[in-house]
């Protein structure tokens, strides 16, 4: 009984949210002036001290954008708490949060972004980071992160019909039934083209004796592992599929495992290629071009994906590097009027790059940190800490000292409260013994 009542006190203890130490708390994130909410609402955002209470509601910069015809947006998963305070709990807004001092970012059409750097992980700023969105194409990144490490590029392989069954009018690269191409041509056609034929390929290259199936839960265990708890993977292409979803805040922990791998870089990076011909099919080669105009048009541009649907809208991730210090930026839910995804991108790189480099109003958590501790809880795990390289950095120990002593105190309090138990029950019932059996 003891014991039971001890883990249940030590469990009740775990799940409680987590202060973070004021040691350990990132700036003071504020206001941007002048500013709109996401959607064009009156503004539900706040910014917050991690740790404490919300300060104030904060709107978004936003800019007029053309009105359009659009399906019915999907309703998302209800909000959890926990997976809201990932990366620190200023991060937890439906608007805007920014370093204190911070000049306001771009007023842009994105109903949500961050901008983060890739290197130490530190969150830079973001509109609604935590917010759900559905990903459309930029959904390919996580089928790179899952999947580039497990397939061999120089293998060939055959392309089969259900790799070629995608919505009508949807982005292919040109794949055929039958051809014959290699993983790293199939990978620039996904990469360069967004070919959703290309995707449900790698899919089911990777995906094991379920296939394609097996593909997509690769990737929800994956989005998983990096701590990308908002994102659920329906489609390997990121076409619309009921219960899709994902966040800014994800998106840029899935770019953040992309860009850790040197091919994925290459292939960001690649202005064209070729598709070969397949001659058993009947068809010639073709080049294809890098539809990622960052690439053509940014100074020190890494990469990135674009991604659009009717649901989603216009979707995007892009990174770039500026005096040995790379960034990158997702956004979510934007229009093309007044500017484009990649350039609604670029303005956000430019403010993300004028802050000082210890700017922060959180961190992107390690791949592996929210799981390596069966007890641990993201709020506990999450907060904002001193910048930590990518390669070197492990689960992070900010205010977990408290934690355990809490524990402590939390079990000492049960031994006695046991104590006094025991001892009341010795005075009413004088023939026990410490054992609790009774004299015959």
């Amino acid at each position: 009984m003891r014991a039971a009542l001890l883990a249940v006190t030590a469990s009740a203890v775990l799940l409680a949210p987590a202060p973070v130490p004021a040691a350990a708390a990132a700036p003071t994130p504020t206001a941007a002036p002048e500013a709109t909410a996401p959607g064009g609402s009156t503004g539900t955002g706040v910014t917050a001290t991690p740790g404490s209470a919300a300060a104030r509601a904060v709107r978004c910069p936003r800019v007029a954008a053309p009105a359009v015809s659009r399906p019915p947006r999907p309703s998302p998963p209800p909000a959890v708490a926990q997976a809201r305070v990932v990366g620190g709990a200023a991060l937890a807004t439906g608007g805007l949060v920014v370093p204190a001092g911070a000049g306001a970012p771009p007023a842009i059409t994105a109903t949500s972004w961050i901008v983060a750097d890739l290197d130490s992980g530190q969150v830079l700023g973001g509109c609604g980071p935590h917010e759900y969105g559905t990903p459309a194409s930029v959904q390919k990144l996580l089928l790179a992160a899952t999947m580039m490490p497990r397939l061999d590029p120089a293998q060939t392989v055959t392309v089969t019909e259900a790799d070629m069954n995608i919505e009508p009018g949807s982005s292919a690269v040109g794949l055929v039934e039958g051809g014959r191409y290699t993983i790293e041509t199939i990978w620039l056609g996904l990469l360069l083209n967004s070919g959703n034929e290309a995707a449900n390929a790698l899919a089911r290259l990777g995906g094991g004796p379920d296939g394609a199936a097996g593909g997509v839960r690769a990737m929800n265990e994956q989005a998983h592992h990096l701590g990308a708890l908002q994102t659920h993977a329906v489609t390997p292409s990121g076409l619309d599929g009921r219960g899709q979803f994902t966040s800014a805040y994800d998106l840029a922990l899935i770019a953040r495992a992309c860009f850790a791998q040197p091919t994925f870089r290459r292939y960001a990076l690649t202005r064209q290629a070729t598709i070969p011909a397949q001659p058993a099919q009947r068809t010639k080669g073709f080049q294809i071009q890098n539809e990622n105009q960052l690439i053509y048009r940014y100074p020190g541009a890494l990469g990135g994906k674009t991604g659009f649907t009717d649901l989603a809208r216009h979707t995007y991730v892009g990174a770039a590097e500026r005096d040995g210090r790379r960034l990158v930026v997702t956004l979510l839910g934007a229009e093309p009027a007044p500017t484009r995804g990649w350039e609604q991108g670029a303005a956000l790189l430019d403010w993300g790059f004028s802050l000082p480099r210890d700017a922060s109003v959180g961190r992107l958590v390690e791949p592996g940190e929210l799981t390596a501790t069966p007890s641990a809880v993201p709020s506990a795990l999450a907060a904002p800490g001193a910048p930590r390289p990518a390669a070197a950095s492990g689960p992070a120990r900010t205010g977990s000292g408290w934690l355990w002593w809490v524990v402590a105190l939390s079990g000492a309090g049960v031994l006695a409260l046991l104590g006094g138990l025991l001892w009341h029950r010795r005075r009413r019932l004088p023939g026990q013994i410490d054992n609790g059996a009774r004299h015959p």
